[in-house]
């Protein structure tokens, strides 16, 4: 059984897109890492890699802010598909290309 620094919620964690790994800082200076496939995974331990420090990372697959990271890589795979009608209305203008069928 692990003993946990803290426990800290995903919303609290930094995200970096480039890298997909979440961040929260650490006491002794680094940071504590997890990434995006580990959390996919089941994953809940985020790690510090200068010292022996571990948290619990308290998230839900089913919550709102979890699911849109994973829709957000999903809809940016998908290939632009052009409208087949804009809006007549000066105030709301569809846009040309969409990522959405």
């Amino acid at each position: 059984m692990s003993v946990f620094h803290d426990e800290i919620e995903i919303e609290d964690f930094e995200y970096d897109e480039e890298e997909e790994i979440y961040y929260y800082p650490c006491p002794c200076g680094d940071r504590f890492q997890i990434t995006k496939e580990e959390l996919a995974s089941g994953e809940e331990i985020a790690t510090c890699p200068s010292c022996s420090l571990i948290v619990k990372v308290i998230y839900d697959l089913d919550s709102a802010n979890h699911r849109t990271i994973f829709f957000i890589e999903s809809v940016s795979t998908r290939p632009l598909v052009k409208q087949n009608k804009q809006t007549q209305d000066d105030d709301f203008k569809m846009p040309l290309y969409s990522n959405y069928s």
